[in-house]
Parts: structure tokens; C-alpha cells; sequence
């Protein structure tokens, strides 16, 4: 059973992973919008990612015998100033959500829920990928600068990026 503040701490992270689902749509959103749709595509694949990794919460809440509680979702920003900033944005939130992740872990050992800290280690590894990937379109973003050509060539690769969904996310 989970304690009451486990609970609430693995809820605020529900809403957390939602916000982030939404924040990645509305940078979709803005690269549809401005003509690169293997951006938006990337983007899309990482709501998606972000849908999955709230409905791991969801589930473990219940199989730990607490109670999902859904939260309103901030509304996410529309605009940024250039495809570089977005992906900065990107990266900076999944560093904030490495912290988030950190967090509940050592609330979990401070109230030795060893089940929770267990469930919680898929996702301090998963956090390494997340941060490295939005890093590393950063950082080719950074190298082409303002060449036209050389965003065509990474637009075009994130929009080659896959993702296998889990059969557990989806209820299978």
C-alpha cells in the first residue's frame, strides 16, 4: 500500500508526464506550423513517449492499492523564436523532469518504500536517453546554425525517429 504522500507525489508526477505530453504537441504544433514536419513528427513521438511513461504511474498507482487523481494541465507556450529554441526548451524540461524523477525517488527511500524506489529506476534510466536525445538535436542544431540545407537534413532524420510502444501502455 502506499503511504498518503508516496500517493500524492506519484499523482503531481501523473500530471507532470501529461504536461509534458502537451507541451511536446505544442511544439509539434509550432513545426507543422513553420514547414518541418520531421520535427513535428519527433515531437509527436515524444508525447507519445511522455503518455506512456504517465500511464506507467497510473497503473502502479493502482497496483500499489492508491488512487490516480487527475489535476488540471497547464497550458503549454505556442510560439518560440527559431527551431533551436524549441528543441533548448525541450532539453531544459527534461532536466526539470529528471529532477522531478530524482525527487520521488529519495521521498521513496526517506519513507523506505523500496517497491516505489524499484518502479521509480526505469525511470532515472529513462531520463538519461530523454535528456541525451533532445541534447543531441540540440547540439546539431547548434552546428548547422542558419544553413537552410543542413535543417532540411535534420529535419529530415527526425523524421525518420520510431517508437515501439510498450503491449503494457496500451492494455494489450
Amino acid at each position: 500500500m502506499l503511504s498518503k504522500t508516496i500517493n500524492k507525489a506519484l499523482n503531481d508526477q501523473i500530471n507532470a508526464e501529461l504536461y509534458s505530453a502537451y507541451l511536446y504537441y505544442a511544439m509539434a504544433a509550432y513545426f507543422n506550423d513553420v514547414g518541418l514536419p520531421g520535427a513535428a513528427h519527433w515531437m509527436q513521438n515524444q508525447a507519445i513517449e511522455e503518455m506512456i511513461h504517465a500511464n506507467k504511474f497510473f497503473a502502479y498507482i493502482a497496483d500499489r492499492g492508491g488512487r490516480a487523481v487527475l489535476d488540471g494541465i497547464d497550458t503549454p507556450p505556442k510560439e518560440w523564436a527559431s527551431p533551436l529554441a524549441v528543441f533548448e526548451a525541450a532539453y531544459a524540461h527534461e532536466v526539470k523532469v529528471t529532477g522531478l524523477i530524482n525527487g520521488l525517488v529519495k521521498l521513496a527511500r526517506s519513507e523506505d518504500d523500496f517497491n516505489t524506489d524499484n518502479f521509480l529506476q526505469w525511470f532515472v534510466a529513462e531520463q538519461v536517453e530523454e535528456e541525451a536525445s533532445a541534447d543531441n538535436v540540440v547540439q546539431q542544431l547548434r552546428l548547422v546554425d542558419q544553413s537552410k540545407g543542413g535543417l532540411f537534413m535534420i529535419d529530415r532524420e527526425l523524421g525518420a525517429r520510431t517508437i515501439v510502444i510498450p503491449p503494457e501502455a496500451t492494455g494489450a
